[in-house]
């Protein structure tokens, strides 16, 4: 019989690519994932993994037992889904991923929502970035996640996940010292968040798209320090809607045409779990109407 905690280990090594993130992204040492892999190639009866030097790839028997570990996961998420609606009440951690500007705008709403209608439900809530969620949900590290998708950076499928339909979506601005528009933009410098981060590339594709690469001179990962560096006249931003809470003097928003949309993700199986679909709907309500109807 197939042990699913290493089934768990084979999909994540599809997923990430190496031992080591395996290992990391799950709390192991990359000794132990190599010693689990190895067991199950033994239980498999057939090889899972060819190792060149460092490198560790699938073979075609290992790639179609992930298919099936999709699958098997995604049918004990579904059935502890079954067994939390046979409970009296909902109780215990739920625990939520968000990015930084919905955890300050919309998170606090949620949870006053969630305490009312479900007061034994223990929400607990870490700040991660959208590209980072889908690691910590398939680890179990989350049970939620708030994930958000531009424009100009559509997010891709990501296996083992579902999302909703998009819950807000909110206009972005540009931040500067005089309005104007991105193409506008060319000869200044410009303030990003870190590099492998959504709005990182959200900025980058949008100056592409106007011509030119833009000449990057902070990377800051706050929306309020952004603002408060633009007012200083250390260069433009682009900001999204729940970014721009009391710009300070000095900076002028000029409106673009483009979107940033934020849906809710989860474990795939996991959507009917009472918690979950508790947390959407308080989603739902805590949101304002501008915001659901921006777009």
């Amino acid at each position: 019989m197939l042990d699913v905690r290493r089934l768990r280990l084979l999909r994540e090594l599809a997923h990430l690519g190496t031992i080591a993130a395996v290992a990391e992204a799950l709390s192991f040492s990359p000794s132990a994932v190599s010693q689990q892999l190895s067991v199950l190639e033994k239980e498999a009866g057939v090889p899972l993994l060819e190792r060149t030097g460092r490198r560790v790839a699938l073979t075609p028997a290992g790639r179609n037992l992930v298919r099936h570990a999709e699958a098997v996961l995604e049918r004990l998420e579904q059935a502890d889904a079954e067994l939390a609606h046979a409970r009296e009440g909902l109780a215990g951690p739920l625990r939520i991923g968000t990015y930084p500007s919905a955890a300050r705008a919309i998170i606090p709403a949620v949870l006053a929502e969630l305490a009312g209608w479900h007061p034994g439900l223990e929400p607990m809530v870490t700040e991660v970035d959208p590209a980072a969620v889908a690691a910590a949900l398939r680890a179990g590290e989350l049970d939620v996640a708030l994930v958000h998708e531009y424009d100009l950076v559509p997010a891709d499928p990501e296996p083992g996940l579902a999302v909703t339909r998009p819950i807000f979506t909110e206009p972005m601005y540009l931040a500067a010292r005089a309005p104007g528009a991105v193409a506008d933009q060319r000869a200044e410098p410009w303030i990003l968040a870190p590099p492998g981060t959504l709005c990182h590339s959200m900025a980058v594709r949008a100056c592409e798209s106007a011509g030119f690469a833009p000449r990057i001179r902070h990377q800051i990962d706050d929306f309020a320090t952004v603002l408060a560096l633009v007012a200083a006249g250390q260069g433009v931003a682009l900001v999204p809607h729940l970014g721009i809470d009391r710009p300070p003097p000095g900076v002028v928003l000029t409106r673009l045409p483009m979107y940033r949309r934020t849906r809710t993700a989860f474990r795939a199986g996991a959507g009917a779990h009472p918690a979950i679909s508790a947390f959407v709907s308080a989603l739902h309500s805590a949101v304002p109407a501008p915001l659901r109807n921006s777009a």
